[in-house]
């Protein structure tokens, strides 16, 4: 026998035709919104990148020449090359950690919900300041200045993108710990499993969607980040021009204030959106394909 919806219900006739009659009506402001804050711009920058231009009512088309001087830059070969070096070990580090933590607060610990809002709490920051906070305790601690020994400075964006980091994560963890089936955890139990085996071979499997939005978010995190770049060292020391701990988003930034470079600088806004899409795609294929269908 078919049940009947109530009358009130979202799934009921009553509701839903006219929703689905005006449903342009509900999606026209976000829509809006869509296009002028990305859709627009996105397109305006891809115009850009092949103009020279100091405003956007006086470019002069230059064809892709603003790609040949971005691609002969050694800045911004160095800085490519930094990043990338930044977003693994950032993302290695983050991911362990916190699944490392999520894994202990699912554990039945007395006090795990105040340990989860203290860990999450650095996420709340916002980067500029956090960058000062940082600056100030590991300049003080260090021998010498992160803007001065290039090492100092990698590991000081490494800690403070952790600290900031790991909290987020471990919510998304904890989410993904608590949804792996328990008769599945008990099957194994009953089987003899020990603790390695349970959680090398029933919750990590189970729990592949969370590490498949984990290393999404911090792969690109530390491709994008740039408060804390500008603030901790500022692409400090610089050697033959180049700053030895400048990452893409500050190269961006710095050649754009250049003057004459704004059209370069568009350019390789361009080649990091297509960069960081790419490499995006590439790990999110790579991490569904291990997901386990429930």
């Amino acid at each position: 026998m078919k049940k009947k919806s109530a009358p009130g219900a979202v799934t009921s006739p009553l509701i839903r035709k006219p929703i689905q009659r005006r449903f342009a009506l509900f999606l026209l402001p976000t829509f809006l919104c869509f296009c002028a804050g990305f859709l627009w711009p996105f397109i305006q920058g891809i115009y850009l990148s092949v103009h020279s231009f100091t405003t956007t009512s006086n470019a002069t088309w230059v064809g892709f020449v603003n790609y040949t001087k971005a691609f002969n830059d050694a800045g911004f070969r160095q800085a490519f090359g930094y990043t990338a070096l930044v977003a693994v070990v950032s993302l290695v580090l983050i991911n362990v950690l916190a699944f490392a933590v999520a894994y202990a607060l699912t554990r039945g610990i007395k006090g795990s919900n105040l340990f989860r809002g203290v860990f999450f709490v650095p996420n709340l920051i916002g980067g500029i300041v956090l960058g000062y906070i940082w600056k100030t305790i590991i300049d003080s601690a260090l021998p010498v200045s992160m803007s001065i020994q290039a090492n100092y400075g990698f590991w000081g964006l490494i800690v403070v993108m952790c600290w900031q980091q790991v909290g987020y994560m471990m919510i998304i963890y904890i989410a993904g710990l608590q949804a792996v089936p328990e008769d599945m955890l008990e099957a194994a139990r009953i089987d003899g499993a020990n603790g390695w085996r349970t959680l090398w071979h029933i919750t990590l499997p189970n729990v592949m969607p969370s590490i498949t939005i984990c290393t999404f978010l911090s792969l690109t995190n530390g491709f994008k980040l740039y408060d804390q770049n500008l603030v901790l060292t500022n692409g400090a020391p610089v050697r033959r021009g180049i700053g030895q701990t400048e990452m893409l988003a500050l190269n961006i930034a710095k050649t754009f204030s250049t003057a004459n470079q704004r059209g370069v600088a568009q350019a390789k806004a361009v080649l990091f959106f297509l960069l960081v899409t790419a490499i995006s795609l590439i790990q999110l294929s790579a991490t569904r394909s291990k997901e386990v269908q429930q």
